[in-house]
């Protein structure tokens, strides 16, 4: 059976199916919340960018095991045939309440929420942690290098770098979210209309007898859209040939876009690029830089002043290499109306449902998050509410925002960010508070969970 043919609904660990037959066969049916939050940062982490919201509403709104999955079941030969019977009627009715995607989050809040029957929420987690988890990696390491190329332009160039297709798309998403100017992928340029961006590959400029008449045909092939990847046998001569080419085109009334390094000393090369095309007269044709890149060697560019107006980030980018794992964890925290808690040894939960609240200073600067009861009011004047309705009765209570509304999202709120939060090394934990009535509940949850268990 093809993967094709199944649905998201079957996309789950199998511990949860199991679960849910003992739940349904012992009548445990009451409504629950849990909570989805971030447990530990990494030491050169402050912030993460939520996102994947979006993906998690439709599948919930669309949750239902089709026929085929329902086969799939039947043929591991350890389900009830009335529980698969149930599994065939199931579908969401709960309420999700989430942070906006492009919001900043930090360690041991909650971003999203999710109620209603306890078997529908906990068949939810599996697909929940999967999107949120990489979706939120992905923007915050796009965010990253948006911050250290201060205002260059950046491309997505990782679609064959990443763990898959399903990533490669949902990178593409993210990070246009948080500031890239638009993406190589094609497929996802046109799903979320974003501007699709292509240079050549060496082996165009190889397939051709000379350099400079692989720039000369490319250059005729897109007359006002070209970059010349100049790097094949000797950059310098590289970006000669493609200054002879540039002023073949101008003369003609055309203009090359931009010539690209990929590899080499990427200051020194950017340097003597810039000095022969300024040169020529070729001011407006830019220099980009692709090829092992990320936040860090970015950085570390700029600070020294290379003369470069673009990056293309790949591999470093897509697998988000220096944290390619989030510690996103799902846990029931309500159950029947009680609250509910993990006691295990530095694992431990935050009960009830739960509202954030983030407090600013003069100017807007943020000042702390504190996580409070759901029903508590504002902690003070400048607390604003980050957790929001999102869905109810297992239909989302609003269209989804476009990518536009979430880099503005983005946007204003890292402008807000103290900038020693922005560190790329060593960052600081920003400060995560909780109320009093918070810490009273989870305390005496606490004991009463000990209590339990002694007895």
């Amino acid at each position: 059976m093809s993967r094709s043919e199944l649905s998201d609904a079957l996309f789950t660990d199998l511990y949860q199916l199991t679960m849910a037959q003992a739940y349904w066969q012992n009548d445990v049916i009451g409504d629950a919340t849990f909570d989805l939050y971030f447990r530990n940062f990494p030491p050169n982490r402050s912030y993460y960018v939520f996102a994947g919201l979006e993906d998690i509403l439709n599948y919930l709104e669309d949750f239902s095991f089709s026929d085929r999955d329902l086969t799939a079941l039947e043929s591991l030969e350890i389900f009830d045939p009335g529980f698969v019977e149930f599994l065939s009627m199931l579908r969401f009715t709960g309420r999700v309440r989430a942070m906006p995607e492009g919001t900043l989050l930090f360690a041991e809040e909650p971003v999203l929420e999710v109620s209603g029957p306890i078997i529908e929420c906990q068949f939810a987690e599996t697909f929940i942690v999967n999107q949120i988890g990489l979706q939120t990696m992905l923007a915050t390491k796009s965010a990253r290098i948006v911050h250290a190329a201060q205002g260059r332009m950046l491309v997505d160039f990782a679609a064959r770098r990443t763990h898959g297709t399903d990533s490669a798309m949902k990178l593409v998403r993210a990070s246009y979210m948080v500031g890239f100017a638009g993406t190589s992928n094609v497929q996802a340029a046109a799903t979320y209309g974003i501007q699709a961006h292509g240079t050549m590959a060496h082996s165009f400029v190889t397939a051709f007898p000379t350099e400079l008449e692989s720039f000369r045909a490319y250059g005729e092939s897109f007359p006002n859209s070209s970059t010349f990847l100049v790097d094949t046998y000797d950059t310098e001569s590289g970006v000669r040939n493609a200054v002879n080419v540039a002023n073949e085109m101008k003369s003609r009334g055309q203009m090359l876009r931009a010539v690209r390094l990929d590899s080499g000393d990427m200051l020194e090369l950017s340097t003597i690029a810039r000095g022969l095309l300024d040169e020529a007269g070729l001011e407006d044709v830019m220099v980009l830089a692709s090829g092992g890149l990320d936040e860090y060697s970015i950085d570390e560019l700029v600070k020294a002043g290379a003369p470069i107006g673009g990056f293309g980030i790949g591999t470093r980018l897509g697998s988000s290499e220096d944290a390619p794992s989030t510690e996103f964890v799902y846990k029931l925290v309500s159950f029947e109306g009680a609250p509910v808690v993990k006691l295990s040894s530095k694992k431990a939960n935050l009960p009830g449902a739960k509202q954030v609240w983030r407090e600013s200073v003069e100017g807007g600067l943020m000042r702390r998050d504190v996580i409070a009861l759901e029903h508590e009011p504002s902690p003070s004047p400048t607390a604003a509410p980050l957790l929001r309705n999102a869905m109810r009765s297992g239909k989302a209570l609003a269209p989804h925002p476009d990518l536009g509304e979430m880099r503005e999202r983005f946007q204003s709120q890292f402008a807000c960010l103290p900038y020693r939060y922005k560190e790329l090394e060593a960052a600081p934990r920003f400060d995560v508070t909780t109320s009093d009535a918070l810490r009273e509940l989870t305390d005496n949850t606490q004991q009463q969970a000990r209590e339990r268990t002694s007895s």
